[in-house]
């Protein structure tokens, strides 16, 4: 399990300031992001570039974690919002 999703889990059950659940879900969100779109460039053929291999992963892999932290940082898609929402009324319930 990716230590993101394993500390937005852990996260849930111990009660946050807003700002680390704010944190906490950008974090999340930029994960979530990530994973979808290393999905979506396994699709992508070989750039011309690095001609493919390890490298390519490797470094095609860090690009997409800058894209998924640029977007969130951009306001994203909105999963940070709901994690957070969630997070702070589960919060408001357990007191």
């Amino acid at each position: 399990m990716d230590p993101v999703f394993a500390n937005t889990a852990a996260a849930l059950k111990t009660p946050q300031s807003p700002d680390q659940a704010r944190q906490i879900a950008e974090e999340f969100e930029a994960s979530f992001l990530s994973v979808m779109m290393n999905t979506m460039m396994e699709g992508v053929g070989n750039d011309p570039l690095t001609g493919g291999g390890y490298a390519q992963d490797t470094y095609r892999s860090m690009l997409t974690e800058e894209y998924a932290k640029a977007i969130t940082d951009a306001g994203g898609i909105g999963v940070a919002d709901q994690i957070y929402r969630e997070m702070i009324k589960l919060q408001e319930t357990t007191q």
